[in-house]
């Protein structure tokens, strides 16, 4: 059965959820139109569903590059969007094993519980500092002036990159993952191809400069690194610094901020918090199921044939998983259109699952907890300012400005 679910819809993205619970209850599998250019594609919305799916192996991601896009249904690639497919190529988030298993088996040593234990105490010092700025000031834009230098200076700084750019990190990042919305347009992806340019040459000099001076980073760690085929290429360390610095803040400037409007609506939660009844870490844990910051991951049928729902969808069909509509489903969750910050539940799959988990969860939920507890302890007296613009975006779901009173 197809269903046309106009994601962009105004409406829509101020409250995809009553939409989705419907969605769920009468047509949990459903055929619905693709990106731009591209055949339809399934969708899942049901938990149990989507929880399996993201685990099965006869489910994967495909590489872009490699694929015969005419038999998988693909549009061809397009030359003048070579910078962004080569940003991509080596991203661990398009790899099936064996190798995303040799990548990510790399860059999880920069996600360690020893080195995340050694970053909290900066974490701590730069969210006091950012905080200290907005109570002189009396009001703050959560996004621009908190949530966004806290988190991509926090990434900066487990890779090695210069936290003092991270402004400059955030530009690229915005204006590259724009790509991955439905609604992309040309201008949009000229700008996109335009940043991959200049993050790339950033991200070269960075290498350069640790190939000379060696510190103890991941940049560094990936310069030096031998794996059985020898030494990384350039193209593949750059493409893993960029995935992972864009995808590194994500998760918690979006969070931080879909979760603070929760609050601001719910001001008894907010007082949980605020009043020690609920821990900071608990808390992120159901602003990470509440509004999903990513509500999307696209998988491809590897097999000949999976079935689900009553459905059978079949080889090289694509699969996408609707995680904020999981996040929400009554079968999993009691009372999942109900905001309580005390629920601490971590079942949720805003991370994904399976071999694509997401490496930098630990690093997002430790952040999450940071940067709650810091805002509850110093700004117990927090009011919205005005009501937040949704912008056009439905798979990475935030805000780009949250604007708050410090009473």
């Amino acid at each position: 059965m197809e269903v046309a679910l106009d994601t962009y819809d105004p409406a829509f993205l101020r409250d995809p959820y009553p939409v989705f619970d419907r969605i769920r209850e009468e047509t949990p599998v459903f055929r619905g139109p693709g990106r731009q250019g591209e055949r339809p594609v399934w969708f899942l919305t049901r938990y149990e569903d989507v929880r399996r799916a993201l685990r099965d192996r006869r489910l994967g991601r495909i590489h872009q590059h490699e694929v015969d896009r005419r038999e998988w249904g693909l549009p061809p690639l397009r030359d003048e969007l070579a910078p962004f497919y080569e940003v991509e190529y080596w991203s661990v988030v398009w790899m099936e094993p064996p190798d995303h298993t040799r990548i990510r088996r790399l860059v999880s040593t920069a996600f360690t519980m020893r080195r995340l234990a050694e970053l909290r105490p900066r974490m701590v010092e730069v969210a006091d500092r950012l905080l200290g700025r907005a109570i002189e000031r009396g009001r703050m834009d959560l996004v621009n002036d908190y949530a966004a230098p806290l988190s991509v200076q926090m990434i900066a700084s487990l890779l090695g990159a210069p936290t003092g750019d991270w402004r400059l990190m955030l530009d690229w990042s915005s204006r590259i993952t724009r790509m991955y919305e439905y609604n992309i347009t040309e201008a949009g992806r000229r700008s996109a191809v335009e940043a991959c340019v200049e993050f790339t040459d950033y991200c070269l000099e960075l290498m350069r400069s640790r190939r000379d001076r060696p510190r103890d980073d991941l940049i560094t760690g990936l310069c030096a690194a031998r794996t059985e085929e020898g030494a990384l290429t350039d193209p593949q360390i750059v493409s893993m610094i960029i995935t992972l610095l864009n995808a590194g803040h994500e998760a918690t400037v979006n969070t931080l901020a879909n979760g603070m409007l929760a609050m601001m609506d719910h001001p008894d939660q907010w007082r949980l918090l605020t009043g020690g009844e609920v821990g900071s870490a608990a808390a992120a844990e159901e602003l990470f199921r509440w509004d999903a910051p990513i509500q999307t991951f696209d998988r491809w049928v590897l097999a000949d044939r999976y079935e689900v729902g009553g459905h059978v969808i079949g080889k090289y069909e694509q699969v996408t998983v609707l995680l904020g509509c999981a996040n929400r489903d009554p079968h999993h969750f009691e009372r999942p259109n109900t905001f309580l910050v005390g629920r601490g539940d971590p079942s949720h799959v805003s991370f994904g699952g399976g071999i694509h988990h997401c490496l930098g969860a630990p690093l997002a939920r430790i952040e999450m907890d940071v940067a709650l507890s810091r805002l509850a302890a110093r700004c117990p007296g927090l009011e919205l300012l005005e009501e937040p613009v949704r912008p056009p975006r439905f798979v990475l779901r935030g805000f780009n400005s949250l604007e708050l009173a410090i009473t």
